[in-house]
């Protein structure tokens, strides 16, 4: 059995509910789907809520007002109460939460109301008070201080006096003309109490071409106001494409509904009138393609279209896709594709997109994959002007995973802007960036969001799209990275989340290509300039580092210690960089890897390291052992690495025992780098050496001995060179 809020939606009703009741099992029981409203119950005076079946008409629901705190609202949609006879459990599950909060409203009023009332509407009330300035304070007393009962009574009073709206409106000019602000306030209090009424027929009516103004004009005299209202002024002269707001101070939450649904049935009349005028939009298309028309009038024009497209949200969905593909089949897009090119017009014309977009991404996306068609490379050269961010929003939906999915249509959308414009986006990135780092020339606002924008894009095509990492690598990673001689923190900081996106792919291939490249030299560079700092550009740098070292990529983990140790040595403080170099010596003590990976210094095929060197002779030794694989760890000879942790573990210290059993007698093996050999041959006795898992420095007749624990690796580095000062 369905529960309370299973409400269908197939409806534009805000007042459709279905009932549900409570049965025995404690299952609630579908009662049936209607449409709710509030009235007198019969051979009553008192209000009730009745439910009508949407199709028969018969009656689903009958219930009087309770003033006992019986009913309970839930999930914005639901009203739920239980009957005091009978002790039933019932409930209403609105389709709409306008609809709901509707309701609710008026229940919490009526509770109010019926404990007591000012003016008992039912006995005294038969008929209103003739219009004029010494009845006003009447008039107010009734309008405002009348009980739920009476303001229905009232309601029908006013709406049965055909003249009743007129002869107000009448006095309210009296007044202005007499300059009686006590009685303008009153004015403001009786209009605000008869909108409050909430009476469909009754705003039709004020709301009317004949009452509008008038009513306008006296909520302009609230005597609530800190200043002058201009509401007239503002609405007749200094508006245009704009909507003035009103009544924001006057009405409650459920007259505000009632507003909006004459007004969304007005919005639709008005698109439904324009569309099918058969000549409205071909002369409007016309002049807007037409040399001869000014480029204001053109600018008006492109406005009145965006307001027809903002107005038809109000249509159901199937009347609005039937409307945007009648526009297409006009020429909308076309239409779009010129005035885009045009000052003024840039931001209607993208929020007119958007709506399309919204409705249906396709209705835009197989436009645009038509050959013939230069709306995408408008769209992308308006990423790199100052309104990019809208540019920014219609591609995040054009090339959105579910695009992608979307069969040959999603695939060629990608297609063509990955092989047609990117290159654009980052030919504009390179002409952004001074040849040198540390520039500090003028930057300006718009260029510098337009390259937040063209990197946030380039790092949701990755995400949408990860086929294309190898793609953007080769031809946009290097140059993206030009980003980081740029001043601003932001800039350089996007440009760095580029290249983290990039390696959320860690293939072999992506960091061959990272090492060969030496694409991480740019960003270590910013870091070593401010890496004592802690913002947002430090940390983004962090973030990469710790991901390379969490995804295990062994290749880059072994790049960035091997090649950027020097430079990151004095930031070890900091837990990621230290932990970079663990990992890398926790990998350098493990069993090799069967693939060869690339020289990590960038060196070609023909050039090996002293340490490649040493280690192939090592395999070539049969009895060679796993300690000795793990004496061969290129550790620098300034650094000397505590192993307190690799002792305190009992395997660790077997496997150490035995190392040093198999390299006793040994030569020992120097640590220096290739570049420090001759110099070391020269001097051994201050070469660093490994014997096992043992470091030491050479002195006359001394042993290897463990690192002491207490010693840091910058003391340990200190004394090296004091020796060698000696």
């Amino acid at each position: 059995m369905a529960a309370p809020g299973d409400a269908q939606s197939n409806t534009s009703s805000t007042q459709r509910v279905k009932v549900y009741c409570l049965d025995q099992d404690g299952k609630w029981d579908d009662r049936g789907t209607g449409l709710i409203s509030l009235d007198y119950v019969e051979r009553s005076e008192e209000l009730g809520l009745y439910v009508v079946d949407e199709d028969d008409h018969e009656t689903l629901l009958v219930h009087r007002i309770s003033t006992d705190d019986i009913y309970r609202k839930q999930e914005d949609t639901i009203i739920s109460w239980r009957e005091p006879e009978g002790s039933t459990e019932l409930a209403l599950s609105f389709q709409e939460t306008a609809g709901c909060s509707h309701i609710w409203n008026h229940i919490c009023t009526m509770q109010r109301n019926l404990h007591f009332s000012s003016l008992n509407m039912s006995t005294e009330l038969r008929e209103l008070p003739d219009v004029d300035i010494s009845n006003l304070p009447q008039i107010l007393e009734i309008v405002t201080e009348s009980g739920i009962k009476g303001q229905m009574r009232l309601a029908g009073l006013m709406l049965k006096d055909v003249k009743f709206f007129d002869n107000l409106m009448n006095v309210f000019e009296m007044c202005e003309d007499l300059e009686k602000l006590d009685c303008l306030h009153m004015m403001f209090n009786i209009v605000k109490g008869i909108i409050s009424l909430n009476s469909h027929q009754i705003l039709e009516k004020i709301l009317g071409d004949s009452l509008i103004m008038k009513v306008i004009g006296s909520l302009e005299y609230d005597p609530d106001a800190p200043q002058s209202l201009h509401y007239r002024n503002d609405v007749t002269t200094h508006v245009v494409f704009k909507e003035d707001v009103i009544l924001s101070r006057v009405v409650d939450d459920a007259t505000a509904t009632s507003l909006d649904s004459i007004i969304n049935a007005n919005k639709a009349a008005i698109v439904t009138l324009l569309k099918d005028d058969s000549n409205f939009f071909q002369e409007l298309f016309a002049r807007l393609r037409s040399p001869s028309t000014s480029v204001e009038s053109k600018s008006d024009l492109v406005h009145f279209l965006h307001e027809f497209c903002s107005l038809s949200k109000s249509l159901e969905m199937e009347l609005k896709l039937r409307l945007f593909k009648e526009l297409i089949d006009k020429g909308i897009f076309d239409v779009i594709g010129e005035v885009l090119q045009l000052p003024d017009t840039q931001h209607a014309s993208a929020d007119i997109l958007l709506i399309f977009l919204t409705a249906d991404p396709k209705l835009l996306r197989s436009y645009l994959v038509k050959p013939e068609t230069p709306l995408l490379g408008l769209l992308v050269k308006g990423l790199m002007e100052d309104f990019g961010v809208k540019m920014l929003e219609i591609f995040r939906i054009l090339l959105a995973s579910r695009a992608l999915s979307a069969g040959a249509q999603g695939a060629n959308i990608m297609d063509i802007f990955c092989e047609k414009h990117i290159p654009e986006l980052v030919n504009f990135i390179t002409t952004s960036c001074p040849e040198k780092p540390g520039d500090t020339s003028e930057s300006t606002p718009g260029r510098v969001s337009s390259l937040l924008n063209i990197c946030e894009l380039l790092c949701f095509c990755v995400q949408q799209d990860p086929s294309r990492t190898t793609f953007l690598l080769q031809n946009a990673t290097e140059k993206v990275l030009f980003l980081t001689r740029r001043k601003e923190k932001s800039i350089v900081a996007a440009a760095v989340r580029f290249f983290r996106t990039l390696l959320s792919v860690l293939d072999e291939s992506v960091q061959s290509y990272v090492v060969k490249k030496n694409l991480l030299k740019p960003i270590i560079d910013v870091f070593v300039a401010g890496g004592n700092h802690d913002d947002l550009l430090i940390s983004s740098i962090l973030a990469l580092l710790e991901h390379i070292r969490k995804a295990k990529a062994t290749v880059l983990l072994k790049y960035v210690v091997d090649t950027f140790w020097d430079q990151l040595a004095p930031f070890e403080h900091r837990t990621s960089i230290q932990a970079l170099k663990n990992e890398q010596c926790i990998e350098s003590l493990g069993p090799k890897s069967n693939t060869d990976p690339v020289d990590m210094r960038g060196n070609s095929d023909g050039e090996k390291s002293a340490f490649d060197s040493s280690t192939q002779k090592e395999e070539a030794n049969p009895h060679s052992s796993n300690g000795e694989a793990a004496s061969s760890s290129p550790l620098r000879s300034e650094r000397v690495l505590d192993y307190e942790d690799d002792e305190d573990d009992d395997e660790d210290n077997k496997t150490q025992k035995q190392t040093e059993d198999s390299v006793k007698g040994r030569e020992k093996r120097c640590r220096c780098r290739e570049d420090e050999q001759d110099e070391c041959k020269k001097k051994p006795k201050l070469c660093p050496t490994i014997e096992g898992n043992k470091i030491s420095t050479e002195r006359d007749g001394g042993e290897a001995k463990e690192p002491e624990n207490a010693r840091s690796s910058e003391d340990n580095n200190n004394s090296v060179d004091e020796k060698k000062e000696s």
